[in-house]
């Protein structure tokens, strides 16, 4: 049987995911606009496979970037949960279409 005994009290829990969420949106910000955007031109110098960086990043690069980002999100906030004593399990959600 599962301890769900929180490790962690409110006032962290929130602190740690505000911060977490706060590193993630400063890579987006970065590769979204910074690479992509503001600093293509600089980058078009170097070469990504044949292709010039900055072009790259701004058509593939930064969606890989934030594709990964969302599923980091994903995984550290399911643990933060746990570590909480707040995840949801599968008893706790209700079916689709099932009355509440």
């Amino acid at each position: 049987m599962a301890n769900n005994a929180p490790e962690i009290d409110r006032e962290t829990y929130w602190r740690t995911l505000m911060r977490r969420t706060l590193i993630l949106l400063t890579v987006w910000f970065i590769t979204g606009y910074v690479m992509s955007i503001f600093l293509a031109e600089p980058l078009n110098n170097i070469d990504f496979g044949g292709i010039p960086f900055g072009f790259w990043m701004a058509q593939q690069g930064s969606i890989f970037v934030f594709v990964s980002l969302v599923l980091i999100y994903a995984i550290a906030t399911g643990q933060l949960d746990r570590q909480a004593g707040v995840e949801e399990d599968d008893d706790s959600t209700a079916a689709p279409g099932a009355a509440h």
